[in-house]
């Protein structure tokens, strides 16, 4: 029989956030791939699973796959984790799991942590209708990526960089108006937590006071 392929959340920073579940199902996989063994080793070593890690990143990722896909073959469970978050959002794993499903071998999400949800529920905008952009492109195609989204009625959620918010901010307030009411959260479920709304102008002029650290979600009401 083929093994499985389970794609585990983690942590995006409180480690109380990893679930019963994704444990058990970490100490009992044959194989568990990791982003960065770097990041994930200390993680699993403070949860007592004891696994050896496999680098399964954007780089690797297709000839990667192929190598996981002969392991879910031999009957192997094979479980997938992101440096924070789940799989697949904003990070490694579509290649990997639409390989598994082409092969008729069985995958598994694991609901866990993933940032935009708690940024979404606590920015106070609507949240029964939205739109998940993650990351924008660094360069080519992103004046035409925000154009597109101009009109967009429903909640816009981006992922962003320190290096690259306030600039960011400035394109948002030009593509959707000054007047646009938002939300920014950083370092979600971290010691430093912090959520700051208001129009996207109000809210670059908070950031340009303080330290840019960690990761960004903004949400942008809808037009």
């Amino acid at each position: 029989m083929p093994g499985k392929l389970y794609l585990v959340p983690t942590p995006i920073g409180n480690l109380e956030d990893i679930t019963f579940r994704a444990i058990r199902v970490l100490k009992e996989a044959d194989v568990v791939l990791a982003e960065d063994t770097r990041t994930s080793a200390p993680l699993l070593k403070h949860f007592g699973i004891d696994k050896r890690l496999f680098s399964h990143h954007q780089h690797n990722e297709h000839s990667s796959a192929t190598e996981v896909v002969r392991f879910l073959k031999e009957g192997k469970q094979v479980a997938l984790i992101s440096d924070a978050g789940t799989p697949g959002i904003s990070d490694p794993g579509f290649l990997l799991v639409r390989e598994a499903l082409k092969n008729d071998i069985t995958v598994e999400c694991l609901p866990g942590a993933t940032a935009f949800v708690p940024a979404l529920v606590d920015s106070g905008l609507a949240a029964d209708r939205f739109t998940f952009e993650g990351f924008l492109p660094v360069k080519k195609g992103r004046q035409t990526r925000l154009k597109s989204l101009a009109g967009e009625e429903r909640t816009m959620i981006f992922y962003e960089s320190p290096y690259r918010l306030l600039k960011t901010l400035d394109e948002f307030s030009a593509v959707f108006g000054t007047d646009r009411q938002a939300s920014v959260s950083r370092e979600l479920t971290k010691l430093f937590e912090e959520t700051v709304r208001g129009t996207l102008p109000e809210i670059k002029t908070h950031f340009e006071s303080h330290v840019l650290k960690g990761e960004f979600v903004i949400c942008v009401a809808g037009k």
